[in-house]
């Protein structure tokens, strides 16, 4: 475990609020390991929320510090860190952790403590646990289905309805949760499925996997692969020419815009489930500020360049966290879970209110597909031309194309 990492705002305080002590905020993150890339971003969020919170004096006249650990991704790291947070540290208010994998293994240590806690992308993680204090950064509301609905609902809208069905993903709670909701969904609207595999996270090599998948003729691909493994599967599917008439879904490296460009032209047709992207239709209050502000931070954090999915959220987390504690003019947790049960919240990835399992109660899942990519330049993925939302189709800004040509 590493040491314990603590951030402090450099700005200026109210003397009353300079000399409080602070509120300390504790959480783990993976600022190592296969998903440091997000984990980094995570904290990128919440340290501009921090600072600006700082520059309004803070919470209850306090200022607000971080202090966090790197749980380097690896869920068996998560409970003794949430332990030490609050029973060492003794943390004033709970965030996180981030990822489904870390949250369930956390979540254990968080119940015993009896504290209220704000997940960040955890896939239905408190389905087990039903532990009313908790509640999650992530959008696809009561049901894990409704994370994979935009594929299954786009390709139900086709004529004829493609009906074989291939399903992928990495060994972890991440993605056996994502691919549970889509088994669900495919029984739902008569899918067939004629291929489903999940692969260690260790896995290098995707060719055999990819290949495989081809011989079984899918239509439709659901991926729910973790970054590193979504550049495998594209490259191999470019490699052998595997082009299904649909193909994406959760795969989380299209979220990451480094592996985007590495990739270019080679995804272009595929779909991915975008958890916020700042297109014309999806601007809220604070939305440009506050990401012209991680922008202008990534290049010497060495973060993603535009960082449209990961800080939003994290950011939008420290805002409920934040209307919750001036609201109850409290730091206990019983009355914060209370607070964040029974309200709404606007944020700057938009309106929120938790339901059930502390999951939000709509769910405002956003599908895109990657169209006209060439090359590799930056420039190209702040265009919405390029990245065309497909669903749902209140925010739709252009068709999907289906099916793909069969050679790019």
């Amino acid at each position: 475990m590493s040491a314990v990492a603590v951030a402090l705002a450099t700005v200026a305080f109210a003397d009353t609020a300079a000399a409080a002590d602070p509120v300390r905020v504790g959480l783990s993150l993976s600022l190592t390991g296969p998903t440091a890339a997000a984990g980094k971003q995570v904290l990128a969020g919440l340290e501009i929320w921090r600072d600006e919170l700082n520059v309004k004096g803070g919470l209850l006249g306090r200022p607000v510090e971080l202090v966090y650990y790197d749980d380097q991704g690896a869920p068996a790291n998560a409970p003794g860190i949430y332990a030490k947070l609050t029973q060492v540290d003794k943390v004033d208010l709970l965030i996180g952790p981030y990822s489904t994998n870390v949250i369930a293994a956390a979540l254990p240590a968080i119940i015993q403590a009896n504290r209220t806690t704000i997940g960040i992308f955890g896939l239905g993680a408190n389905q087990e646990f039903k532990y009313p204090k908790y509640f999650s950064m992530n959008s696809q509301g009561p049901s894990t289905a409704n994370y994979s609905k935009c594929v299954f609902d786009l390709a139900a809208e086709q004529t004829p309805k493609p009906v074989r069905l291939a399903l992928i993903g990495a060994d972890v709670e991440y993605s056996r949760r994502a691919l549970d909701g889509a088994r669900e969904n495919a029984k739902a609207m008569g899918f067939e499925i004629v291929f489903e595999r999940t692969y260690p996270p260790s896995t290098t090599e995707f060719l055999p996997i990819v290949r495989a998948m081809q011989a079984a003729n899918p239509d439709v691909v659901f991926g729910a692969t973790l970054p590193i493994d979504t550049a495998g599967i594209v490259e191999a599917a470019k490699e052998i020419n595997f082009r299904p008439k649909m193909i994406g879904g959760a795969m989380l490296g299209l979220l990451v815009t480094t592996i985007k460009q590495k990739l270019g032209p080679d995804i272009n047709g595929y779909i991915s489930n975008e958890f916020y992207i700042p297109a014309p239709s999806l601007q809220f209050e604070g939305t440009e500020r506050m990401l012209a502000e991680y922008q202008k931070r990534a290049q010497q954090l060495g973060t993603d360049p535009l960082g449209y999915t990961y800080p939003p959220y994290a950011y939008a987390a420290g805002q409920i966290l934040a209307k919750a504690v001036t609201e109850t003019k409290s730091l206990d947790d019983d009355k914060l879970a209370d607070y964040l049960r029974s309200s709404a919240f606007d944020t700057v990835i938009g309106p929120i209110k938790f339901g059930p399992n502390g999951e939000w109660l709509t769910p405002r899942i956003i599908c895109v597909q990657f169209h006209d990519i060439s090359g590799h330049d930056l420039d190209q993925f702040k265009d919405w031309s390029h990245q065309v939302v497909v669903y749902p189709p209140q925010y739709q800004s252009g068709k999907l194309v289906y099916p793909l040509p069969q050679t790019q």
